[in-house]
């Protein structure tokens, strides 16, 4: 495994630290994952994340204005 040497401002080191614990992995691993996935040939064409494609079409027969009004009593 190679080294890679970044530079990144010390509050994100801090909370991708802090992240990174409370997922029980390393910034490492995460840096690796992240670069993954952003360098894999499905991703850098579709132009959105993994999640936002796996929500497409999850909603075609959602009713708006039942959505609309479940957002106005969520936020009364």
């Amino acid at each position: 495994m190679a080294k890679l040497t970044l530079s990144v401002d010390n509050e994100v080191i801090l909370q991708a630290k802090e992240y990174a614990k409370s997922k029980g992995t390393s910034v490492s691993e995460l840096v690796e994952t992240y670069l993954t996935a952003v360098t894999m040939p499905s991703h850098r064409t579709s132009g959105s994340a993994p999640l936002i494609r796996s929500l497409r079409g999850v909603l075609k027969k959602a009713d708006m204005n039942d959505y609309r009004e479940h957002l106005a009593n969520k936020y009364r």
